[in-house]
Parts: structure tokens; sequence; C-alpha cells
């Protein structure tokens, strides 16, 4: 047994299996807890992984070597995001304005909040340069992050911890400053929690999950192009 263990840990396949496993049972959690925001199937996973690959003593290279089959499919997502976008074109008839200087504004607050608050804690450049593109999908943040210098590791981390924080607490906070209308609902979750904000919007209302895609859509595509342009200027 201690032969065969020694020889599936260090398998590629293990990592692999371990991380699909892992959603899935977080998506099984989520279902059975009635798809309540603390049950994020996104949190679960993290969590499991990370438990699990302490416990057998699992190096993260090692881990990597079969997680980045998964990692790979990021670029497609991204890629991917054109669909949504093109998809809700028609949905955003007379609230054009609105959204774009919502996600505007959303954008920009995000940077400003983050960065200003780590450099009030004294945080050190390196974690302040990952907090820049930390709401925009990961797989471009990390894109951005090695257009400003930052680490997209360090970035990827910031990004991912954002969309769980944004998908289990977006709907107390909507609900507390009175946000009903669906599509703002979805729109906010979007700007905010990317990836899996979306999924978390997708999973409550259709009407969220669109307006959610199309806004994390439109976000990673601006702060594609903005966050490396302004970064110069909001290192304050």
């Amino acid at each position: 047994m201690h032969e065969i263990w020694v020889y599936l840990a260090g398998s590629p396949l293990l990592a692999l299996t371990l991380t699909l496993g892992a959603y899935q049972l977080g998506v099984m959690i989520y279902e059975r807890a009635n798809r309540h925001p603390l049950a994020n199937p996104v949190a679960i996973a993290v969590i499991l992984v990370a438990v699990t690959i302490t416990l057998i003593e699992m190096p993260y290279p090692r881990y990597f070597e079969g997680a980045q089959f998964v990692h790979f499919l990021l670029g497609s997502a991204t890629v991917a995001l054109a669909v949504p976008i093109y998809k809700g074109l028609s949905a955003l008839r007379g609230r054009v304005v609105p959204l774009l200087t919502a996600l505007l504004c959303g954008g920009l607050t995000s940077i400003v909040s983050a960065v200003g608050s780590a450099r009030l804690l004294g945080a050190d450049d390196a974690i302040i340069g990952g907090l820049y593109a930390k709401s925009v999908t990961a797989p471009i943040a990390m894109g951005v992050a090695e257009r400003i210098g930052a680490s997209p590791t360090l970035t990827a981390v910031f990004a991912v911890s954002t969309g769980i924080l944004g998908a289990v607490l977006a709907r107390f906070v909507l609900d507390f400053v009175g946000s009903r209308e669906w599509w703002q609902r979805g729109f906010a979750l979007g700007v905010a929690s990317h990836g899996i904000g979306t999924s978390r919007a997708f999973s409550v209302d259709p009407e969220a999950g669109t307006y959610a895609s199309i806004a994390m859509g439109l976000h990673g595509v601006l702060g594609a192009i903005l966050i490396p342009v302004l970064v110069p200027y909001l290192r304050f």
C-alpha cells in the first residue's frame, strides 16, 4: 500500500482528481444548503484542496503539475467572455450610460479602496502591486499584473479571494442598500466579483447572471486596457 501511495502521490493525475473532486463536493454542499451564499462551492473547494495537500505534504509545484490543466482552461474561458457580451448586447438598450458609468466607478473604487487601505496598513509594494487588478477576472488580472510589474501569482490570489468574498457577501450588501432589480444586482456582482460572482448570479436568477457576465466581460476588457495606463497616476 505504501508503494502504491508513493506512486499515486507523485502522479499529476492525483492533483487533477483532487481539484475536480473538491469542486464537485463543494457544488453538492452548495445545492444541499439551498444555494446559500455562505456555502460557496469555490470557497469550499479551496479549503478542501489546501487542507488535503497540507496533510499529505504535497509541495505546491507538484500539485500544480496536475492542476495546470484547469489553469490552462482559464485562457479559453477568457476568450469565451465574448459570447455573453455579444448575447447580452440587446439587453443594454436604454441602460448603456448608467451601466458604463457604474462599471467605471466600480472599477476605480475597487482599486482606490484596496490600494489605499493597504497603504494605510503599511503593506509593502509587492502586496500593493497585486491589488491593482484584483477585481478583474483572474486570467486577465494576471496578464495586467505582468504589464505593471506586479506578481501575477499574488494578483491571482487576490482576484480569487475577491471573487469568493463578493459571491458570499453581495446578497447581504445589496439587500442592505435596497437594490432589488435583478439586472442591477447582477451587474454589480459581475463588476466586483468577476467569474465567481457571475457563477453565483446565474445560480440565483438568469437575468442577474446575464448582466453579471456582461459586467465581467466589459470589466475585463476595459481593465486590461486602462489599468496599465492609470497605474502610474494611482501610485499614491
